[in-house]
This record gives structure tokens, C-alpha cells and sequence, in this order.
């Protein structure tokens, strides 16, 4: 039974997921070995089909789903069971159930409630009563039937009070029941429609609820975004929802359900009160609440399913590698902080300029900029796009036109650094450093290698999403944790170089392992070989095993250390370098790559008794070392001059970077003070299902300005050309 338990479990994982059953099982087999999702998408492709980090993590999810499921079935049975009243039809519904919701409505019958009215009558003796016109038996004198029930002692002495007890037992029997909730469900869901209107007006102060004051539209085609918005506008108490269902529709279908015998028009109108009130008082406020939360996973799921993949593309960020950055911390009162970070990441100098209001030293800032350009022959200047940013970076453009300098400049997503900037382990790394000055370094490290720096900030602080704080907190900080180390793997970690809270992403390590490594290395020096990482205090043998193929040695002792080859590989990597004539000195050469492309792979993955997906990672590793899949993402926007909102006008072609995508568009950074906003229907000649399958974040695109609304910083941008 259990085996047989097992199997439907799978099939139904299989089914969710599109991924064969085969699959699924070795899948599930791995996952209950111990080994992360990361590993098992790199290092077992013969296993799993070569199926990626989502499809895995996707199976893994589906597949606590399905167990959980399963639990919670035959906990359902075992109960109904033990009250004496489980049916062989009832046991074959519950074990067929493939969603839990529909689990919960067969078990409602016999789940133990609270003191309702219902109870409260039967404990007056009128359940038999309720039976006996529930079953609508005939002939019925309905009058005589309820005077037998008259008691001094249930207080119960006229027939409205009898009727009215029945009333209640009916009315929780039709709400019970499995199939009625599942058709009005549906219905309602179908056919009901969602409204709103302004409950409080004066709470709105920015109108930004102002299209829901009065607002209509079906349940079914309501998208998440809304659903959000409504959600927010109600809990901040200055909307009012309801959803109107098709309430005809339901009690036209109540009435042929349960009144379906009885010709007597007397017990017809007690059936027909108790399905009216069980509609309006248990049923629908219920099935409401139900369409409500489900709308509200539904919407959530779609909300952090957006953030997960912004946040994916903004970690995977090109870097710009081996460059001397000035980083700036724009601000008015206080002043623009200032950080050099050379080719490392290491800060030589910080400082503060007043280029912007109140001061206004353009000329004392601008000799501090020169300065620093000459002492450490800055590559790159770094802006944050905060507060005082565009103000800044006008001051930037023309220190670099007045000086006739080659420089370029960037736009910095800043979103977080403050966050960082306050942490410990920001006064970890900079214990010398102002908080605003850590920012500016933070902002500069953003450029040189976004994935390392933003791995040190909450991924909620990071700003590139939509609702993130109404949507399921523990969901949304499972999915963005996932995402983080999906991206840290994807890329690899210079475990001689990397924080610990890079490393701390990597496969199997935890917290305290990533700072035992940080410590040895602080203690004894740079690592020389994989294997000294044995040695590491709580790093076990499957944490190695789980962790190692991620963590590079760039000028160890061993070339194979610097790849993303597995040590488990070593010996093959190094067969299939003597099958070519070349050695571990040949790793990354043009020579090994052209006898490479030779090779017939199917009879070399024999020889070498592995998967053919296997070989070709080992060639890909040896072909290139130290590959970085960022290197294939667009390159970041780099600028020299600036504008204002009052140089835009309509049709205007500009170059801008995707800062954010949502449900209804992108927003595009072009360089003036406010990002404009290209919405979803302005982004191709043809239909768009969602604006992740036009743009993504980080993305340089060209666009055309369409509206300038200067009172609101309103800019409304299109990504289609106009005729006009």
C-alpha cells in the first residue's frame, strides 16, 4: 500500500511538473541523499536529464506538496474512521483528492466545530426532526411533527422556535457539503465579480487608491497586481471590497439539489429558507474568505515570482572587472561621501564634496574629484541613484566636460546600501568608516562585481519587485534565498577572495562553516589546494562533496582547481587530456581547444565510462577555466553627459537600463531625475503576455519618449517606434 502510496505520488509530481517519472524518482532519491539542488543540476545531469536549478527545485516543491498531502489524507481517514462513518465511496473520494482544499471540504462533515447554532439545536433533540423533512418523506404533516418536539426544558414551545432550530441543522448540513461548496466555488469564481469602493478618503493622501473608489471588475480576469492593490487599499482601511456573486445562479442550484421530492409546499419553504440562509450566512461569507486568500497565494506567488527573476537578473550583473572606481554617495545637506576602490575591492581613500545645495561648491568639489582621477587614475566614477543622484551626476558630466577627461560614469541601483552600510558586517569590513562613506564604497563594489557585494544585503532591501511587503514573507525569503544561491553557484566563488557572505551561498555551507573558512584563511594564509578545505572545522565530508566544484583556487597548486570540474572528475579530466596528447599546463589554450573539437563524444564518454553531459562540462571547464556566465549579459550602460526632464520631448530616441520589472511594464532608467515607465502595451507590435518576455533587469534598451508630465515626474516612454 505504502509502494503503491508512493507511486501515485510520483505520477502526480510527474504530471505538475512535466518532468518523466523516471526522472522524478532519481530526483526525489537525490534529494533524500542530502545533496542541494545546486549540485544535483551541475554535477548529476546523466541523473536528472540535465534539468536546471528550477525544474529540480520545482519537483522538490511539488513533492513536499504531494507528502504533505498524503499526511494529511490519512490523518482525514484515520478521524472519520474512528467516529464510525467512513464509507468505501468517501475513502475513495478523500484517496483520489489531488488539492488539499478539496480534502478539507469531504472532511467538513466530521470535522469537530465550535458551539455553533446547529449544535445548539441538536442539543435541543431536533436533529431527528431536521431528518426526517431534510429526507422530505411523504406523507408529511409537518405542524403535528413539530409539536412532538415542544419541551419545557429546551425552551422550545412555539413552531417558529422548532423551525428555526431545524433551520439551523439543515442550513450546516448544506454547508457541508463537499460537492455544493465546490460548485459555488467555482461559480463564483467564474461568474462573481470583485468591487470596491473609497471607505476613506482623507487616508489616501496621495490618491494613489483613486481608480479603486469605485471600481468593478470579474473575479476571473483580475490580475495579481490589482488584487495586490486592493488587498493594501483595504487593510489600510480606505477601500472597501466585497465579492458579488452570482447569487441566483447558486440558489437556483441549491433549490433543484435539495428540494427535489416533496410536492408538501409548507416543507418546501422550510428547505428553501434553510439553503437561503446557509448560502448567506455560512456559505458564501465562507466561499468569499476562501476566493479571497486563494486569489491573494495566487497574486503572491506571481509578486515574488517577478522579484525572484529581477533579482536573478540584477545579481547576474556583467561585472566590470580589474578597474579603479571612484564611488559617490549623493546628498544635499550633508554632502556627496566619496570611496576609491582599486582593482580588488579594497578602499584606498574616502572623502566629502558639497557640489549640491545648500553649499554649492562646484569648485572646491570639483578639485577634490580631479585630485583623486590624478592620484589613482580612476577608470570609472560610480553614482548611487538616490537622493541629490541627478544633481550629482550633473556635476560629474561637467567636471568630465571642463576637464576634457575619456571617464565614463555610471548609474548605481543604490537600493540596500544604507541597509549594509549600518550593518555589522559592514562595520566588520570598514570599522574605520563613516556609514556614509561605507555606502559609497558598497556602491562602487556594486559595479566591480554586483553579485559579491549585493549578496551582503537582504534580498528584500534590494528593491527590484512589486507588493514584496503584502505577499507571504516565509515564501518570498525561501524563493529569493533559492535565487541567491541558484546565481552564487551559476558563477563560482574565488574561495581566496570571496566574504563570507558570499560563501555562505555556495552548496552544503552554512553560516558557521563560511566563517571557519574566512578564519583559516585569515589565520594561515590563501589556499593553496581544494583538499586543505577537508581540514575545515564542521566541514564534513558530504559538505565537501556538495560545495567543492563551486569553490575556485585561481593560482593554486593544481590548474584543475581554478575550473568548475568537480575533484570527483580529476581523473577523468585528466585521461581525456592524455587521450589529446596535452597536459594540465594546457588548460585554456587554443591548442587544447582545437583537438577538442575534434573528438567524437560519444566514443570518448565511453572510453571514460561517464554521461555524455558530464564530458562536456569537463570540455567546456578545460576549454575555458574561468569562464563567467555574467560575461554573456548585457554590459552595463556607462555615460558621459547628462539630462534634465526639461531636455525630453516627445519622440525623443534615448538608451536607457531596465531598473525594474512588474506585471503592467518596465521602468527605464535614461538618465534624468525620475525612471520612466514603458507599459506592457507599449512594448512590441504584437501581444505581450508579460513584460519578462520583452525585458529584464539590466537590460540596456532604446526607447522613445511619448509623455512628460513635469508637476508629477511622469515620464511615459514606449518601446515601439511611432509612425508619427
Amino acid at each position: 500500500m505504502e509502494e503503491q502510496l508512493d507511486q501515485n505520488l510520483i505520477k502526480w509530481v510527474s504530471k505538475e511538473t512535466e518532468v518523466n517519472t523516471n526522472t522524478v524518482k532519481k530526483v526525489i532519491a537525490l534529494l533524500d541523499e542530502g545533496n542541494t539542488v545546486p549540485f544535483i543540476a551541475r554535477y548529476r545531469k546523466e541523473f536528472t536529464g540535465g534539468l536546471d536549478e528550477v525544474q529540480i527545485k520545482a519537483v522538490q516543491d511539488k513533492w513536499h506538496y504531494a507528502v504533505n498531502l498524503s499526511d494529511r489524507k490519512q490523518e482525514v481517514l484515520r478521524i472519520i474512521e474512528e467516529q464510525g462513518k467512513l464509507t468505501e465511496d468517501l475513502e475513495k473520494e478523500i484517496n483520489q483528492a489531488t488539492q488539499l482544499q478539496r480534502v478539507e471540504d469531504l472532511y467538513r462533515p466530521y470535522k469537530q466545530k465550535r458551539r455553533t447554532k446547529a449544535t445548539i439545536a441538536k442539543e435541543k433533540g431536533l436533529e431527528p426532526l431536521a431528518e426526517l423533512i431534510w429526507k422530505q418523506a411523504s406523507p408529511f404533516e409537518l405542524e403535528k411533527e413539530v409539536e412532538k418536539y415542544f419541551s419545557q426544558e429546551h425552551e422550545l414551545h412555539t413552531i417558529e422556535e422548532v423551525i428555526s432550530g431545524v433551520n439551523d441543522i439543515i442550513a450546516e448540513w448544506i454547508s457541508d457539503d463537499a460537492e455544493y461548496r465546490d460548485y459555488i466555488r467555482e461559480e463564483t469564481f467564474k461568474r462573481g465579480t470583485i468591487q470596491s469602493e473609497v471607505k476613506d478618503k482623507e487616508k489616501d493622501e496621495k490618491s494613489i487608491y483613486e481608480m479603486y473608489y469605485d471600481y468593478s471588475e470579474s473575479v476571473r480576469s483580475l490580475v495579481s497586481h490589482r488584487i495586490l492593490a486592493l488587498n493594501r487599499g483595504e487593510k489600510e482601511d480606505i477601500l472597501k471590497v466585497v465579492i458579488e456573486p452570482p447569487a441566483e445562479r447558486v440558489t437556483q442550484f441549491l433549490q433543484k439539489k435539495v428540494i427535489k421530492r416533496t410536492t408538501d409546499e409548507k416543507l418546501a419553504e422550510v428547505l428553501t429558507n434553510a439553503l437561503e440562509d446557509s448560502y448567506k450566512r455560512l456559505i458564501q461569507p465562507s466561499i468569499e474568505r476562501e476566493i479571497r486568500n486563494s486569489l491573494t497565494e495566487k497574486a503572491g506567488e506571481q509578486a515574488i515570482e517577478v522579484f525572484s527573476i529581477n533579482l536573478k537578473n540584477l545579481l547576474l550583473q556583467p561585472p566590470l572587472k580589474g578597474k579603479t572606481i571612484l564611488g559617490v554617495d549623493p546628498a544635499f545637506r550633508t554632502g556627496c561621501k566619496l570611496a576609491v576602490i582599486d582593482e580588488t575591492g579594497k578602499v584606498h581613500e574616502v572623502g566629502v564634496m558639497y557640489p549640491t545645495a545648500p553649499k554649492n561648491d562646484t569648485v572646491g568639489s570639483e578639485k577634490m574629484v580631479m585630485k583623486l582621477i590624478e592620484k589613482y587614475q580612476i577608470e570609472l566614477i560610480a553614482i548611487g541613484n538616490g537622493t541629490a543622484s541627478r544633481e550629482t551626476e550633473h556635476f560629474i558630466s561637467e567636471v568630465i566636460t571642463n576637464n576634457k577627461l575619456t571617464i565614463p560614469y555610471i548609474i548605481v541601483n543604490e537600493a540596500g546600501a544604507s541597509v549594509y552600510s549600518a550593518s555589522a558586517l559592514a562595520r566588520e569590513e570598514f570599522p574605520d568608516l563613516q556609514v556614509e562613506e561605507r555606502s559609497a564604497a558598497s556602491i562602487a563594489r556594486r559595479v566591480q562585481d554586483p553579485l559579491a557585494e549585493l549578496v551582503k544585503i537582504d534580498p528584500k532591501s534590494i528593491g527590484v519587485g512589486q507588493y514584496q511587503h503584502d505577499v507571504a514573507q516565509k515564501a518570498l525569503n525561501e524563493s529569493l534565498t533559492f535565487v541567491v544561491e541558484t546565481a552564487v553557484n551559476q558563477v563560482g566563488v574565488n574561495v581566496n577572495t570571496a566574504s563570507s557572505s558570499l560563501l555562505q551561498y555556495v552548496a552544503g555551507l552554512s553560516k558557521t562553516v563560511a566563517n571557519n573558512i574566512v578564519n583559516k584563511r585569515n589565520e594561515e594564509g590563501k589556499f593553496t589546494d581544494r583538499k586543505q578545505l577537508k581540514k575545515i572545522p564542521r566541514l564534513g565530508a558530504k559538505t565537501y562533496e556538495q560545495g567543492i566544484g563551486f569553490l575556485r583556487i585561481i593560482d593554486g597548486d593544481n590548474p584543475l582547481d581554478r575550473t568548475p570540474i568537480h575533484p570527483e572528475s580529476y581523473t577523468n579530466a585528466k585521461k581525456l587530456l592524455k587521450m589529446l596528447g596535452c597536459g594540465l599546463s594546457d588548460i585554456g589554450s587554443e591548442k587544447l581547444r582545437d583537438k577538442m573539437n575534434s573528438l567524437n563524444k560519444s566514443e570518448v564518454a565511453a572510453n571514460l565510462e561517464i554521461g555524455e553531459p558530464t564530458l562536456m562540462d569537463i570540455m567546456d571547464a578545460l576549454s575555458r577555466p574561468e569562464r563567467d556566465p555574467r560575461d554573456d549579459f548585457p554590459q552595463p550602460l556607462l555615460k558621459q553627459n547628462v539630462m534634465t526632464l526639461e531636455d525630453l520631448k516627445p519622440g525623443m530616441e534615448m538608451q536607457g537600463t531596465v531598473r525594474n520589472v512588474v506585471d503592467f511594464g518596465v521602468f527605464v532608467d535614461i538618465g534624468v531625475k525620475q525612471d520612466g515607465l514603458v507599459h506592457i502595451s507599449k512594448m512590441a507590435n504584437k501581444f505581450v503576455k508579460h513584460p519578462m518576455d520583452i525585458a529584464s533587469v539590466g537590460d540596456v534598451v532604446t526607447v522613445w519618449v511619448e509623455q512628460i508630465d513635469a508637476n508629477k515626474g511622469r515620464i511615459a516612454l514606449s518601446m515601439v517606434k511611432s509612425d508619427n
